[in-house]
């Protein structure tokens, strides 16, 4: 189990979010009881080519100490010298090898959802991995391109043959991106059909929806992205906060973007933080939107603490 072998104290994972994963937010996400954290989506060849903003995505903090890293890239070379540098020179948890992502950008240039295309190539991208750390690799996954090419199995027994740690299935084809509803069948076929750990991924957003997916697929965990950035509270014993709960978390969430980030940067950036949090709130709508119009910091935390108090 790989909640063990990493000694970790919870099996819900964190998923890379760009724009989201951020320091800041894997504190948060990681005091609420997160197993483990990603960063965001790391290039293997922006790191070969020594991109700085790239590097600064793979700071960490003290506070952290569940903290992995999910990289992307097609040239297994490429992938073996980003593997390299990531294991000599930082401190992660595990690697993941990103083979899931939907977005055209990433899909035109050959990585993401794109190697489950090439399935070769995908092993060999994998196999570069593999033998250039000793952390623990890991690998996400979706059904397939399209509905007519759905081969999650056939690279989920590459992962196996590999000795790869553990694996992640999003029940979703690169087609679909986000639309549509997850299909966990696949992802108890998966778990029936492989001899190593599987976490599922797609449309868990209470802890109702784990609960349930994970009793029909006797998938080892789940790797949380939209459900955890819409409600951080997800992965603690008890999702239901209170509004005083949630916003003296927006407000240590706020002093930890401080931290990091000039304050209108930190400001504008936990404007979406903030929309997420008081999603479902009585009168929350008349809140953020008010917020949304702010770069004042002491008048933002003036509306939460009224808000507060009604």
């Amino acid at each position: 189990m790989i909640k063990e072998k990493l000694n970790l104290n919870s099996n819900l994972f964190l998923a890379p979010l760009a724009g989201v994963t951020d320091i800041p937010f894997r504190i948060i996400c990681g005091e609420l009881g997160a197993g483990l954290c990603f960063t965001e989506m790391i290039s293997a060849k922006a790191l070969y080519y020594n991109d700085k903003k790239t590097k600064k995505l793979l700071d960490t903090d003290p506070r952290e100490n569940n903290t992995s890293v999910q990289i992307f890239g097609h040239e297994p070379e490429i992938i073996a010298y980003a593997t390299r540098f990531l294991t000599e020179n930082y401190n992660f948890k595990s690697i993941d090898i990103n083979m899931g992502c939907p977005a055209p950008k990433i899909f035109k240039n050959g990585d993401g959802s794109a190697l489950m295309g090439d399935l070769n190539l995908a092993e060999d991208v994998i196999r570069a991995c593999k033998n250039n750390t000793d952390l623990p690799v890991s690998v996400k996954f979706r059904l397939g391109i399209d509905e007519n090419s759905m081969n999650y199995m056939q690279l989920g027994q590459i992962c196996e043959r590999l000795k790869v740690d553990y694996i992640t299935l999003h029940a979703r084809t690169r087609k679909m991106f986000y639309s549509g509803e997850a299909d966990w069948s696949h992802i108890k076929r998966l778990v029936e059909n492989v001899d190593i750990p599987v976490f599922g991924n797609g449309d868990c957003f209470t802890k109702e929806d784990i609960r349930k997916n994970m009793k029909y697929s006797n998938c080892d965990g789940v790797l949380l992205a939209r459900g955890a950035m819409q409600n951080p509270f997800i992965f603690s014993d008890d999702e239901i906060k209170t509004k005083e709960e949630v916003i003296d978390t927006i407000k240590k969430h706020m002093q930890l973007k401080l931290e990091f980030y000039e304050e209108k940067r930190a400001i504008l950036e936990m404007r979406k933080h903030i929309q997420w949090y008081l999603k479902g709130f009585r009168n929350s709508n008349k809140v953020k939107n008010k917020i949304n119009q702010l770069t004042d910091l002491v008048e933002i935390y003036k509306i939460l603490d009224e808000f507060k108090n009604e």
